[in-house]
């Protein structure tokens, strides 16, 4: 694995003011949209993305250069849309990218709708990244200007325009059907599937939805080419990742590092470990959406595969650290609220079952409980258990079935008659 010696994403932290197109341009900034314009068929970029490996980086980890080969190339009409509704609890990489290096996300996005024959993309941000935005529109404003953006671009028969839209801030709208509601300017529910969106999506046309972090790597895939990629991270892991790094922990952060690398390399090595030296208790490696994972084994290496060998999920990398001083049962009660305010309370068993898990939590931390509330949470979440219309229920009984499994004396402990 070959140790990444300079960033791929996070280049402003190499190269100041990469946000100017100026400053992007100088470094080898539009070069991979310019020869994809110049060399390559919409095919044969889909062509590098599929060979490189790249998987979503939002969460799911679909590979993306299958994605954008499902959109039928005769369809008249095809969008673009950008996930940047970065909504998971200790996730705040995307926000990173925006701000400090958006040329790179902007000619991902352009790449991604030149491959797919696509003539206009939106970019959906959280409500909260109104500052972000306002940024961000000046770097789309600095491209247009410069014929990277707009109508024939650099002479080509290629056009495309950019639009930005914000949300309302609700967590449902990262999922991406809820996001193409919320676009077309609906209530942010999640729609039926399939249809997907490749084929039936934005305004009932074909769309490719990506998050991203997933576009600002496609970059460096068009410029430098797939076995350039390839030599980063693993071979059913391939490249780099954006690792957010938050809880209780000494360094907290983005941190961009090869898949694949073991877990001391983040929480040792860049997080500096627990403060003071306290043991870790328990880990959240994909914010309140994974499964639990107790203890700390700092061999475990941080790939896809490896995660989910696990027992857990890499999803978004947002790692959420709980040293030995974190209440598990108070930690997941925090999350368990979470899911009950952003259920979209479409389907009864997420709209009910966060509801009540959040009474049964309320109870157990304020004294109340009853003897069976345990297992009555246990009972919650496998009702909730594959009848939930989209993952948001899922994701909620991730932390509580986990967290019960690894540590079910500080749940019993609190039960009547138990020494709470």
């Amino acid at each position: 694995m070959v140790v990444l010696r300079e960033h791929i994403l996070l280049r402003h932290r190499d190269i100041p003011d990469i946000g100017s197109l100026e400053v992007y341009l100088a470094h080898g900034g539009y070069q991979a949209l310019a020869k994809a314009l110049r060399t390559l068929s919409p095919g044969q970029v889909i062509e590098l993305v599929k060979a490189s490996g790249l998987r979503g980086r939002g969460g799911a980890g679909f590979p993306t250069g299958l994605k954008w080969s499902f959109v039928p190339q005769d369809a008249p009409t095809k969008y673009v849309v950008v996930n940047a509704d970065e909504s998971e609890p200790g996730t705040f990489k995307d926000r990173e990218i925006i701000e400090g290096n958006p040329h790179q996300l902007l000619e991902g996005t352009a790449l991604c709708a030149y491959a797919i024959g696509a003539r206009v993309a939106y970019i959906y941000g959280r409500g909260e990244f109104r500052h972000l935005f306002a940024g961000l529109q000046r770097a789309i404003d600095e491209a247009y200007q410069a014929g990277w953006l707009g109508q024939n671009i650099q002479g080509s028969d290629f056009s495309l325009d950019v639009y930005l839209h914000l949300g309302a801030g609700a967590y449902i709208c990262g999922e991406e059907t809820a996001l193409l509601e919320s676009l077309e300017g609906k209530l942010g529910m999640p729609r039926a599937r399939p249809p997907f969106p490749a084929q039936v999506g934005l305004y009932g046309q074909p769309t490719v939805v990506n998050n991203v972090e997933t576009l600002a790597n496609v970059p460096p895939i068009v410029r430098h080419g797939p076995e350039w990629y390839r030599q980063f991270g693993t071979e059913r892991s391939p490249g780099v990742k954006i690792f957010c790094l938050s809880g209780c922990i000494t360094r907290p952060g983005n941190y961009e590092l090869p898949l694949g690398v073991p877990l001391r390399v983040l929480i040792e090595e860049c997080g500096g470990g627990a403060p003071d030296g306290r043991a870790i208790q328990a880990i959240l490696p994909s914010g309140a959406s994974s499964l639990l994972l107790p203890g700390y084994n700092p061999e475990l290496r941080l790939d896809y595969e490896s995660l989910q060998a696990a027992g857990a999920a890499l999803g978004s990398a947002s790692f959420v650290v709980l040293d030995e001083t974190v209440d598990i049962v108070w930690a997941v009660s925090k999350v368990i609220r979470f899911f009950e305010h952003e259920s979209c309370g479409k389907c009864t068993p997420c709209r009910e079952g966060t509801y009540w898990m959040v009474d049964v939590y309320r109870r157990l931390l304020e004294g109340r409980a009853w003897p069976d509330d345990v297992e009555l949470l246990l009972s919650i979440a496998d009702q909730m258990d594959g009848n939930c219309f989209c993952a948001l229920g899922e994701f909620a009984i991730c932390p509580v079935r986990s967290s019960i499994q690894h540590f079910r004396p500080a749940y019993e402990a609190r039960l009547p008659g138990r020494g709470a």
